[in-house]
This record gives structure tokens, sequence and C-alpha cells, in this order.
């Protein structure tokens, strides 16, 4: 059999094993924190380059491997008002078990298979959102969102821009506010 074959059948195996583990989560939150090892220390997130293009997200799921984005827009939901959404229009989350100052995220293992981190490379365009709010918290390498402090997640049941399938999801997870505020049902 062919290297290439062997190691694309093993990254598949694993693949594999990673969403069925998830499965067996009851409530999609893994209550432990973050290892020692993982900074938890909110960061400003750069100001994007005036010449810089629209660049389109790299979404990729997996266990604390995030989903891209490049921008965060502030877009009135039905009965909730104002609530983030990333540059594909899907709203975005906090938990309350995590904490804002100074950032830490607790959302992990398997939580992370339903609560899908938001990653950001250097900069992020806003709208509607003040950047100043925008920071960024280390995650497994990588750099998650934060607004306000609060690591920012993506719902896997938002199948589709502008639905709010997470909100108040276990009592602990809002679609978030503009000002980092979580939303509520106004009727």
């Amino acid at each position: 059999m062919n290297p290439r074959r062997i190691v694309l059948s093993l990254v598949a195996g694993l693949a594999s094993t990673l969403l069925l583990g998830a499965c067996g989560s009851s409530n999609g939150t893994d209550d432990a924190a973050p290892a020692a090892s993982d900074p938890a220390i909110s960061t400003p997130v750069a100001s994007p380059p005036s010449t810089s293009a629209s660049a389109s997200a790299a979404a990729g799921t997996g266990s604390d491997g995030g989903t891209t984005t490049t921008a965060v827009t502030a877009k009135a939901m039905n009965g909730l008002g104002n609530v983030v959404t990333d540059n594909n229009g899907m709203t975005l989350y906090r938990f309350d078990k995590d904490e804002p100052s100074p950032s830490k995220w607790t959302c992990k293992g398997a939580c992370t298979m339903t609560w899908i981190p938001v990653i950001v490379q250097d900069s992020v365009q806003t709208s509607g959102v003040e950047k100043s709010l925008l920071g960024t918290v280390h995650r497994s390498g990588l750099k998650q969102l934060t607004l306000a402090g609060w690591p920012l997640y993506r719902y896997i049941g938002d199948t589709a821009a502008g639905q709010v399938n997470g909100q108040g999801k276990d009592g602990e997870w809002y679609a978030i506010a503009p000002s980092g505020q979580k939303s509520a049902t106004t009727g």
C-alpha cells in the first residue's frame, strides 16, 4: 500500500475517533480548566492594513482547532437585539464558565466539537463592534478571539447565517452583544 494512503487512512481514523468521542458528551462541556501551560492573557488584535483584501474564512474544526474568521459584525437578530457575527454571518457565543479578566477559556476537548473556538490570524475587521474591545487568548498555539475579554465560539448547531440555535444552551451559552454582554431574549 502507498505510504501516502496509509497516512490519509490514519488521519481519517483519528478524525472519526474524535467525532465519536464527542457524541458521548452529555452537556458538551469539559469542566476542567485549561492546562497551566496555556496562557490566559488577552492581547489586543492588530488593526487590519488599509489595503487588505477581503479574505474568506478558513473553516476547520476539531478538538481545540477552531474556525478562523477575518471580521466581526454587529447584526440585529429578531428577539435578541444586536449580536456579533463572524465574516460568514454566523452567530458568535460566550460561555459563562469562561473568564473575561484575565481572559480564560474552559471549553476544551469534546466541548470544542460542539462549541468551536473562533481563531484569528493577525487582524480582524469590525463593523458595529468597538475594535478596542477585541483581543485574543492563546489556545493550543493559536489565537482565540475575545470580546470584552470573553473567548468567542461558534455553535455547531447553527448551520446557516443568522441562526441563534445555541442561545441559552445549558443555561451557560449566549450569543454575545457588541458590548461583550450576553444577549438575552427580549420577546
